[in-house]
């Protein structure tokens, strides 16, 4: 069951908008109305297909276990984790989050007036029980349900976070840092590397210059690619033996970019919800507009 039909920042933004050009053009008259209804024709047909194409893709796309996530566009679902080092605070209750926002809207008369809107940056774990996955939140969506207001003197105060072992749902881009081309391309590495060395020419000379004439002649030349290759060996071990470290972010490009704390069908569910309802907003707006140029 869903916990609220709140839809996320961008959808709620869409949402308000059809809203206020409704409003706007039901209290003008002539023209104004006209373009107004334009408007709300235009933001309703965008919401829908939005809503649309993200719950076909929530609902399309097979979720993946970290330990065998294949590289690029991944869902993955979890419990959520925080990071080795100083935790994250909240500054409503000064609680340990994982994420954070908080907006702090003041009393204006009878209604209220937003006067910030905080939120925090920081990354924190996806532990699916294979393995765990930083999710660095910044530009992300974020459908989050647990919510607190809290009302001192004139202001009000409304946090969404995501705590400790809170369900975790991502969809975005997961990379593997660390983790190195199984081909281990040494003859390309070793070019580059040698490449690296001759740009510094006075270095170069130092180190392998044995007879001192100024110059590296083709036995020297073979001591450095040998010195190269022993380099480029010894860089690849290291890296063998690293952990390696995944991360989800936000693609390249418009893909994308969601983490909720609802699984994967309550979130398909609710954005094909909020389709229906921008298509009845779409419906009644063009029939209303059709009405208007019949006039």
């Amino acid at each position: 069951m869903l916990v609220s039909l709140r839809p996320d920042r961008t959808g709620a933004a869409v949402a308000s908008g059809i809203a206020a050009l409704g409003f706007a053009g039901f209290q003008a008259d002539g023209s104004f109305r006209l373009v107004a209804l334009v408007l709300v024709v235009a933001a309703a047909l965008f919401g829908w297909l939005r809503s649309i194409h993200h719950s076909r893709l929530i609902l399309d796309t097979p979720t993946s276990r970290i330990a065998s996530a294949a590289q690029g566009y991944t869902e993955l679902f979890g419990q959520g984790m925080p990071l080795d080092g100083a935790p994250l605070y909240s500054p409503l209750n000064g609680l340990p989050v994982l994420w954070y926002r908080l907006v702090v809207d003041e009393k204006d008369g009878d209604s209220w007036r937003r006067f910030s809107d905080d939120e925090s940056d920081a990354s924190f774990l996806l532990d699916d029980g294979s393995g765990q996955c930083a999710v660095d939140p910044e530009g992300a969506e974020l459908l989050i349900t647990r919510k607190d207001v809290v009302i001192r003197d004139d202001r009000r105060y409304t946090q969404w976070c995501l705590i400790k072992q809170d369900p975790i749902y991502v969809i975005g881009d997961f990379t593997t840092l660390g983790s190195i081309d199984p081909a281990h391309d040494t003859a390309r590495q070793v070019r580059d590397l040698l490449a690296d060395w001759k740009a510094d020419h006075p270095r170069l000379l130092e180190r392998f210059d044995l007879d001192g004439d100024g110059q590296v002649d083709l036995q020297e030349w073979e001591l450095a690619r040998a010195e190269a290759k022993r380099e480029v060996r010894r860089q690849q071990a290291e890296l063998h033996a690293a952990a390696e470290a995944h991360i989800v972010r936000k693609p390249e490009g418009r893909r994308l970019y969601l983490i909720s704390d609802l699984d994967p069908s309550q979130l398909g569910r609710r954005y094909q919800l909020w389709g229906w309802g921008f298509l009845v907003v779409l419906l009644v707006s063009a029939g209303l507009m059709v009405r208007l140029l019949a006039i």
